[in-house]
């Protein structure tokens, strides 16, 4: 059972990330020495945790200019991503997940610095943060994606990034996952669908008996309300969606990395 969560970045977890991100590159006709990866890390750490401009960046963690530019270059080249699903399978070595009960949920995050993947929604422009659970609260997969769609239309492209091979026995959502088109298009993939009936729907086939496992999604609140302390992620400032989803990725490893 996950503790009050407070992070922070220690040596043993900037060595562990350093380990598995590629070096940089020497310039072939050399020039300054390159910026340490530890050192990067922790500049970018430090945006994600104070949700801060680039500009901002203290001195200490070196010129804002490279910690950015390796920022954008580790997004391109997937090293987040990588390192996400390197965490996830370690976690799953170790026998942590219990995904025999899964929880879904959405955070609406504004997007104020514009760009790609954006959609509108009554609360103005943004994105969602979309996240899957296990029974014991470990993120087991979690994506960004247009605020515009249905929820129940983004379960998805979760299942499809499912950090462990196993699918979830059952999908516990709220009143948003009712639905028939997702509940038969789970079952083709041998994943129960449960939520509470709309008001619209009240004969939604449920009884009371799997709904009991509906109190326990307070595990999913709180697994977003731990994403949200990372102040970068409640505003989106990137113009691209490639450049925030990197900020996601790090933040969900150093969720499971206590678990590694």
């Amino acid at each position: 059972m996950y503790t009050c969560f407070i992070m922070k970045l220690t040596d043993e977890i900037v060595d562990w990330l350093a380990e598995r991100i590629p070096d940089h590159k020497p310039q072939p006709n050399g020039g300054r020495p390159p910026l340490s990866k530890r050192r990067a890390l922790r500049g970018i750490f430090w945006i994600l945790d104070n949700g801060a401009k680039w500009k901002d960046l203290p001195r200490e963690f070196g010129a804002k200019s490279a910690v950015h530019r390796y920022f954008q270059r580790w997004v391109e080249a997937g090293v987040f991503e990588n390192l996400l699903r390197q965490t996830g399978r370690l976690v799953e070595e170790r026998g942590e997940f219990r995904v025999y009960e899964c929880f879904i949920d959405g955070s609406f995050v504004k997007a104020k610095g514009g760009g790609d993947g954006i959609g509108p929604t009554k609360a103005g422009k943004g994105v969602k943060i979309m996240i899957v659970v296990d029974a014991r609260g470990l993120p087991v997969s979690v994506e960004t994606m247009s605020a515009s769609p249905h929820e129940s239309r983004l379960v998805q492209p979760l299942l499809d990034f499912m950090l462990p091979e196993q699918m979830p026995q059952r999908l516990i959502g709220d009143k948003a996952y009712d639905s028939g088109p997702l509940a038969a298009e789970l079952a083709e993939q041998g994943v129960e669908s449960i939520a509470p009936p709309r008001a619209n729907n009240p004969n939604s086939g449920q009884d009371g008996r799997p709904l009991r496992r509906y109190k326990r999604r307070w595990k999913v609140e709180r697994c977003l309300a731990w994403l949200q302390n990372f102040r970068r992620l409640c505003i989106r400032w990137e113009k691209h969606s490639t450049l925030y989803r990197g900020f996601l990725h790090l933040a969900t490893v150093l969720l499971l990395i206590k678990w590694v």
